[in-house]
C-alpha cells in the first residue's frame, strides 16, 4: 500500500547477467487499447488522509508540515489530543495505518465530500457495513475495531468541518486543479496497464481504472475497492503508471488458496523472511507473513508491467531504498519471474507460484541466493541494510 516516488528514467534491461534481457515490444503488433483511465478528486478522501498529517508523525510531517500547522489550531485542543492517540491506537489494532486503511474501509459507501464521511461514520450499521461486507481488504476483527471508533471519528471529521477544513481544502487544491485532472487524463491515455495486468496474471480485470488525486496524500499510493486508488495530484505520469500498474493487483491470487498457503508454509519456516515481518518498523505496514507475500508478489509483478510500459526503476535501487529495505521476498520472486521469461510467456501467476514452491525455489538458500543477484547484496547482508 506505500509507494515511493523516487523517480527515474525509463529502464532498460537490469544489467544482471543471470537474467534474461527484456523483450522488445512490436510496435506495429499492438493489441488493442485495454485501458480506459477515469481520473478525479474528492474532498472525503483528503479529509481522511489530513489525518495523517495531523497525528504528528514525521512520515506524513515530511510533506506537510506548514499545512498541519496551519489547521491544526483551529480544532478544540481535546481533538487535536485524540488524533495521533487514534492512530497509535489504530497500529496496535487489527485496523493497521489509520488513514489509508479508513480511507479503504470507506470507499464501497460513497465518498465524496466531508460531509459524506462524518455520515459515514454517524450511521455505521445502516450505511458503512453493507459495502464493508463485500470488501475483500476488510476482516471482522478491523470491523469490530472500526465499528467502536465510529463515533469518535466521527467527531474528529465534523470539528473538521467547524474548524473549516473544505475551504482549506479548496485553498490547497488551488484554482487549476481541474486543469490538472485534465492533464493527467491525458497524459495516461497511452498506457495499457490493463493488457499486462490481464497477461501476467491470468486473470481478468475491469477495464476502468479510476484514479483519486489528492493535495494530502503523500507518501502513500492507496487503493480503494474496486478498480480506485488514491495518490498525490503533483506525482508525474511515470509514478500514476507504476501505482496502478501495483494496486489493482492486490491480492495478485488468493491468499487462502493453495499455492499461497503452500508458499506460506513454506516462508514461516525462512530464517530471513519471518524475521524482517516481525522486525522491520510496523509505520510500512506488512506485519504479517501473508501480507508481505502479498505486497512483494505485487512489487514483483508491478516492475515487470513497469519495465514493459518503459516507466521502471532500477530494481536494485527501488528496493534498497523502499521501506527501509524489507522487500527481499519481492527481489527474490521478480528474479525467478525474469529468469522464466515471465513478460513474454505469461500465464497465472497462481499456477506459477504452485510451480515454483514445489521445485524448491522457495527454499531458503535458493530464495536468498536471487534475492542476493537481484538486490546487489551479499546473501548474508539481504535485512536489515547497514
Amino acid at each position: 500500500m506505500h509507494r515511493r516516488h523516487l523517480l527515474a528514467a525509463a529502464l532498460a534491461a537490469p544489467a544482471f547477467s543471470f537474467l534474461p534481457a527484456l523483450p522488445a515490444v512490436a510496435q506495429g503488433n499492438k493489441p488493442p487499447m485495454r485501458t480506459r483511465w477515469n481520473v478525479t478528486g474528492s474532498e472525503g478522501y483528503d479529509a481522511i488522509a489530513f489525518l495523517g498529517p495531523l497525528c504528528g508523525r514525521d512520515l506524513y510531517l515530511n510533506y506537510y508540515t506548514a499545512e498541519a500547522d496551519a489547521f491544526a489550531p483551529r480544532l478544540p485542543a481535546a481533538i487535536r489530543a485524540d488524533i495521533p492517540r487514534l492512530a497509535d491506537e489504530s497500529d496496535q489494532s487489527p485496523f493497521g495505518l489509520l488513514w489509508p486503511k479508513l480511507a479503504n474501509a470507506l470507499s464501497g459507501a460513497g465518498v465524496t465530500t466531508l460531509d459524506s464521511v462524518i455520515a459515514l461514520l454517524a450511521d455505521p450499521d445502516a450505511r458503512l457495513r453493507p459495502s464493508y461486507a463485500a470488501n475483500p481488504n476488510g476482516s471482522a476483527e478491523e470491523w469490530a475495531w472500526l465499528r467502536a471508533q465510529s463515533a469518535r471519528l466521527a467527531r474528529i471529521f465534523a470539528a473538521m468541518r467547524e474548524a473549516g477544513f473544505p475551504a482549506f481544502h479548496r485553498e490547497a487544491i488551488g484554482a487549476g486543479f481541474d486543469g490538472r485532472i485534465t492533464e493527467v487524463q491525458r497524459a495516461l491515455a497511452s498506457y495499457d496497464v490493463i493488457h499486462w495486468q490481464e497477461k501476467l496474471t491470468g486473470r481478468t480485470f475491469d477495464p476502468v481504472i479510476n484514479i483519486v488525486l489528492l493535495a494530502f496524500s503523500k507518501p502513500h499510493g492507496v487503493k480503494m475497492q474496486g478498480q480506485t486508488f488514491l495518490q498525490a495530484a503533483d506525482y508525474d505520469t511515470a509514478t500514476t503508471v507504476r501505482i496502478a500498474a501495483h494496486e489493482m493487483l492486490h491480492p495478485p491470487m488468493p491468499m487462502d488458496g493453495p499455492a499461497a498457503t503452500a508458499a506460506l508454509a513454506l516462508l514461516a519456516k525462512d530464517p530471513l523472511i519471518p524475521r524482517i515481518v516481525a522486525d522491520h518498523d510496523p509505520q510500512w505496514g506488512y506485519t504479517t507473513l501473508e501480507g508481505m507475500l502479498d505486497e512483494d508478489m505485487a512489487q514483483a509483478l508491478d516492475q515487470l508491467i513497469s519495465e514493459a510500459l518503459g516507466v521502471a526503476r532500477n530494481p536494485a535501487d527501488r528496493w534498497r531504498k523502499a521501506d527501509d529495505g524489507i522487500h527481499v521476498l519481492a527481489g527474490a520472486i521478480y528474479g525467478m519471474l525474469r529468469q522464466d521469461r515471465w513478460t513474454e510467456t505469461g500465464g497465472s501467476i497462481e499456477a506459477w507460484l504452485a510451480k515454483a514452491v514445489r521445485a524448491g525455489r522457495f527454499d531458503p538458500p535458493r530464495l536468498h541466493a536471487i534475492a542476493a543477484q537481484v538486490l546487489e547484496r551479499p546473501v548474508n547482508a539481504l535485512w536489515p541494510i547497514r
